[in-house]
């Protein structure tokens, strides 16, 4: 249901762009705007013409929403490619009003499973091969180049296969450039990757270490609460487990100066820095239950596997 699906399918569709940006609103206006230091706003965007994408990230733009939705892979869900000039005036509109458009894995509701019966361990670790197709779909289509200015971010992508996959886009350009036609100027693959696009990670210790392979003013740390992925309640322990040898400096980068940037979000406006620490905000939530306790009374488990997804995702 990522990026607009539901209000996509509806069949009224003014009746869909009203509901859209009436949550658009209720999001930055009365969840986000409860905690302005705490929750950066992300806008949905109507899928279904390019056009009004355009008039609602400039619409939220003015709210202070400078981050939107979009699929990892549009042609999966049946609207043209990044490959299509379809999309061009909701990328305009993005590098204007410098909006990062947001690729979340699993955003073309499609996944990598291999079997009905693989255990669903299989289609949680191959989750990064979606945002990895997106990111060759994407860096080999016109839009990074013909959009300078605009920024997109691979959400819970992880860092650690980055490396190499732009060692070996480099190489694709230089060994094929001239039979497919590609021509990225005075630049390479890797280097419009590196200036353009935002990547995240949740618990990347590999990426970590080989992060000077990276733009450092373009990677984000997450922790994916509430998710079963998540580091949650524990993040910061398992964070400096990767993050104590890195300088300060880039610590401050990866943890939140970069999202501040990149997101034109600014929590010490709100908040001094010295109440946004983790001791700080821990001794704010004593009260609070973070044990992680089974869903199941008896604690009983059976394997779950690829084809529940559906269960899952019907609950």
């Amino acid at each position: 249901q990522f990026c607009g699906q539901l209000f996509a399918r509806t069949e009224d569709k003014e009746l869909a762009l009203d509901m859209l940006r009436a949550y658009n609103d209720w999001h930055a206006e009365s969840w986000c705007g409860a905690y302005p230091g705490r929750f950066i706003p992300l806008s949905i965007p109507p899928i279904w013409d390019p056009a009004l994408m355009a008039d609602e990230v400039r619409r939220m733009a003015k709210k202070g929403c400078h981050a939107v939705t979009f699929s990892e892979n549009p042609s999966k869900l049946g609207w043209p490619s990044f490959h299509s000039p379809h999309w061009d005036p909701f990328w305009a509109a993005c590098a204007d009003e410098g909006t990062v458009v947001c690729l979340h894995i699993g955003s073309s509701s499609t996944l990598a499973i291999t079997a009905p019966d693989a255990p669903f361990d299989v289609l949680i670790a191959l989750q990064p091969v979606n945002i990895i197709q997106c990111a060759a779909d994407l860096l080999f289509s016109p839009v990074l180049r013909k959009y300078p200015t605009l920024r997109v971010a691979l959400s819970e992508g992880g860092i650690g296969w980055i490396p190499y996959f732009l060692e070996r886009v480099d190489y694709v350009y230089a060994h094929h450039k001239a039979w497919t036609g590609q021509d990225f100027g005075d630049m390479l693959p890797s280097q419009v990757f590196k200036e353009r696009i935002v990547t995240c990670f949740i618990d990347d210790a590999f990426g970590v270490e080989n992060r000077h392979h990276l733009e450092l003013d373009n990677v984000c740390w997450e922790c994916d609460y509430p998710h079963s992925d998540s580091t949650w309640p524990n993040a910061p322990e398992i964070a400096m487990k990767y993050l104590a040898g890195v300088p300060d400096g880039e610590v401050d980068k990866i943890t939140h100066e970069n999202a501040m940037r990149l997101f034109r979000f600014d929590p010490f406006s709100v908040r001094p820095r010295e109440q946004c620490t983790v001791q700080a905000l821990r001794a704010e939530a004593t009260d609070v239950d973070v044990s992680l306790r089974p869903r199941r009374a008896d604690g009983a488990r059976k394997p779950t596997l690829a084809a529940d997804l559906g269960k899952l995702a019907s609950r």
